[in-house]
């Protein structure tokens, strides 16, 4: 069973059984859920007992969603605000989301879709909690959630608070997984901005149309299918702060409109002619080298000085070593409270694994192994075994988790890992030194120092033959 969380959420319907659905779905995680079947109620409760989350209908006779939408963020600007609504209002969701608003639910929606969303605002409400406590520090204190001590990552913290305050393009560089958008969203939390919306885009995944459609909208009738009005990206995030992660996919048409919206804060969605300006701020990431896709010609060089105002690096987590402990404790927490665990270490085994390991995924990897470790364990502490990084555990590292009760015993598996041990050097020995020379035996023992026959002799105790061509 998950372990209840101590947020307070507040569901507003007029209809009882969508109230009461929620709190069943809901009260299992989240030690305070109240309903009420009006906006009048709804803002009544909250006088008395401001809640966390509300969560809430647009459609109401007494007092209708917006309205109280409107009220919750003049009274409550801490609060968070998610909205209930039928297929056919989905469009007033849209322009609710002007408002501040975190997130909608089309209705019906599942358990698991309101469980989603609403521990998605559970975690921003962390993070609303954490800056609330870091406004008064000194900003190198403030580091929303960037976790380590190392000095690639101190560099980076640095670098958002400085850049945080003002509206100057920022450009993050960095490998899949180390946390471009994290950064982006630290820079946008420690902003004038950051009571506003931030939208992240994966131009990556996006085709031009559907790109240009997505962040600068589209008129009715500007293509097939498109059957009504639809305001972009750009428009909704007035005021506020839009990510465009692997902006190095874009093309050449795409990156002049936002070099031309960059230049005049201007833009045209698709079909219209008619110019809308928004204030926004506008953060980039990729992980691609785009200095050499300028010198290439597939990145236009206009765009590139114009985006390369403030460019952030974020350092792999191979060269994070220092960190990787602590990011895993963080992981370790997180997914043992969702989980209602009480995991409070790893084993030096375990530990140590993480910290020698070379982590290509980097953070993301390494918190979806975390995930998968806290899953698969059964005891107080993370081991070796919980931990199948990247394949099985091997015959030794078993050995490894083996406690010894006696001297005897001790010195017998002491015998056997190290017998292991060098049986596993000796076949890599024997196979790199077959595969350097072609599979030539002679060449590959006298490369390799051996007498023909003792090398043929490793062969066959390590069961090792040339494989048969394809």
């Amino acid at each position: 069973m998950t372990a209840s969380q101590k947020v307070s959420i507040l569901v507003v319907d007029d209809e009882i059984h969508i109230c009461k659905n929620c709190l069943k779905i809901l009260k299992s995680q989240y030690d305070e859920v109240e309903y009420a079947l009006n906006g009048f109620d709804a803002l009544k409760s909250m006088d008395a007992n401001p809640f966390d989350i509300v969560i809430t209908d647009l459609n109401m006779e007494r007092l209708g969603g917006m309205e109280v939408i409107a009220r919750i963020n003049d009274a409550f600007p801490e609060t968070i605000v998610i909205v209930m609504t039928g297929y056919a209002s989905v469009s007033s969701a849209v322009e609710v989301m002007k408002m501040g608003v975190f997130d909608y639910l089309p209705k019906p929606f599942t358990p698991y879709e309101l469980r989603a969303v609403v521990q998605q605002a559970v975690e921003r409400k962390k993070i609303q909690a954490q800056q609330a406590k870091l406004i008064n520090q000194k900003p190198k204190k403030i580091s929303h959630q960037l976790i380590g001590d190392s000095p690639g990552i101190k560099k980076v913290i640095k670098m958002v608070q400085k850049v945080a305050p003002t509206d100057a393009n920022v450009l993050i560089y960095g490998e899949s997984g180390t946390g471009k958008e994290l950064i982006a969203r630290a820079i946008h939390a420690n902003s004038n901005r950051r009571k506003n919306v931030f939208f992240a885009v994966d131009c990556g995944t996006l085709s031009d149309d559907l790109l240009s459609s997505e962040l600068f909208g589209h008129v009715k009738g500007a293509f097939t299918g498109a059957d009504k009005d639809k305001p972009g990206i750009f428009k909704l995030a007035h005021k506020g702060t839009v990510f465009l992660d692997e902006i190095s996919n874009i093309s050449r048409d795409v990156q002049a409109r936002l070099l031309r919206f960059l230049e005049t804060r201007e833009f045209l969605p698709v079909g219209s002619g008619k110019k809308i300006n928004v204030d926004l701020r506008l953060v980039f990431a990729t992980n691609q080298k785009l200095e050499d896709m300028v010198n290439t010609g597939e990145f236009r060089e206009d765009f590139y000085y114009r985006i390369y105002v403030y460019p952030i690096t974020i350092p792999p987590l191979s060269d994070r070593k220092t960190d990787i402990l602590p990011i895993a404790y963080y992981f370790l927490r997180q997914f043992c409270e969702k989980m209602g665990k009480n995991i409070p270490e790893f084993n030096e085994a375990a530990a140590t694994r993480l910290i020698e390991y070379q982590w290509p995924g980097n953070v993301r990897q390494l918190k979806n192994v975390i995930e998968r470790a806290v899953i698969l364990c059964e005891t107080d502490r993370i081991s070796l075994t919980d931990l199948p990084l990247f394949g099985e555990i091997s015959e030794i590292d078993k050995m490894i988790e083996t406690v010894p009760q006696t001297n005897e015993e001790l010195k017998i598996l002491k015998k056997e890992i190290r017998q292991k041990a060098v049986n596993k050097v000796e076949k890599n020995f024997i196979l790199n030194a077959l595969a350097q020379n072609d599979w030539n035996v002679t060449q590959a023992a006298l490369k390799t120092g051996l007498l023909r026959t003792n090398f043929q002799a490793l062969m066959k105790k390590h069961k090792i033959s040339r494989p048969t061509p394809v």
